[in-house]
């Protein structure tokens, strides 16, 4: 399972758990990177204050690397890369929006810079920016989605670029790895099986709710406005799919999903909260901690791959 991502990030295995908005906070990240994988704090819409203590916080449960997922789009997002830099961050991830800005800074304090993708010529403009990696995330993902499925998006994306591909989106087990690594992928990137983790401090009912859903049970809203996003389905995707239909403004659809990803994950309103996860939660059927997961997943990797797709 070591591939010249993994060494490049200093981590046993190529496996980053996604940087999950609410979900993914430090005892999280710090479990995962533990076990081998790489761990993400998901700043999200956060101030930059609420980043540095969650870094502080996963430095004192483990010395080895770990990362932060910015979202450009959020008011913070200057201060949160200042922040990094400042507080020794070994790696960036980013969605929603372009890095570019902030690539030469990043590069210069020595921190690997690894966007997320959903199209060929985002990767080769990240490539062309100084990018060490880049996630190509099919729309198979929980949470903000793109067109291509992951399948199409990773073996395009890998023969654009000379750099490294990490794929994502319905990736549950040891095939999934497998399967991205013929693709071309040098590295995974997992959500939602993580979510169900010991460590995970998301509330009981979302991950009670990830553990009982079947291979039907994701729906994708807000096609209409340009933003899908891919969740569970619940009384709240009904209502919205519904206002969807009837022509509703962008304004009215927003003030309905209004703070609904932290009821769910914070306070287990999985009836009107958004309950994001990815098309794969039907295969996720157990609880375990982030060490017996990955432990798992390597070794159903190896026993399918026997070396293929690695750089030994």
């Amino acid at each position: 399972m070591q591939t010249g991502l993994s060494r490049a990030l200093g981590i046993e295995y190529p496996i980053i758990q996604g940087g999950m908005a609410w979900v993914a906070e430090y005892h999280l990240a710090a479990a995962v990177s533990e076990a081998g994988g790489l761990g993400l704090i998901g700043a999200a819409n956060a101030p930059a204050d609420w980043v540095r203590e969650q870094i502080r916080e996963a430095k004192k449960m483990t010395d080895k690397p770990f990362g932060v997922n910015i979202m450009l789009m959020s008011p913070h997002a200057d201060e949160v890369a200042r922040a990094v830099m400042e507080e020794g961050v070994k790696v960036v991830t980013t969605g929603a929006g372009n890095p570019e800005k902030y690539m030469e800074q990043w590069k210069a304090a020595g921190i690997k810079v690894i966007p997320v993708v959903a199209s060929v010529a985002l990767a080769k403009r990240m490539e062309r920016s100084g990018a060490d990696a880049v996630v190509a995330e099919g729309c198979e993902s929980g949470g903000h989605i793109g067109e291509s499925t992951t399948m199409t998006l990773v073996p395009q994306v890998a023969d654009a670029v000379q750099i490294p591909v990490i794929a994502a989106g319905g990736i549950a087990d040891g095939r999934g790895i497998a399967a991205a690594f013929m693709l071309g992928a040098k590295g995974v990137q997992m959500g939602t099986c993580f979510v169900v983790t010991d460590e995970s401090q998301v509330h009981d009912n979302y991950k009670e709710r990830i553990l009982r859903a079947k291979d039907i049970d994701t729906r994708v809203t807000g096609r209409s406005t340009g933003h899908p996003i891919r969740t569970l389905r619940n009384e709240m995707t009904r209502r919205y799919m519904e206002l969807e239909e009837q022509g509703a403004s962008f304004e009215e659809l927003e003030y309905l999903t209004l703070g609904a990803l932290r009821n769910a994950v914070v306070a287990g309103d999985v009836k009107n909260g958004s309950v994001m996860a990815g098309q794969i939660a039907g295969m996720v059927r157990e609880r375990m901690s982030c060490r017996d997961l990955i432990q798992k997943l390597v070794r159903e990797a190896d026993a399918l791959m026997k070396g293929a797709g690695s750089d030994e």
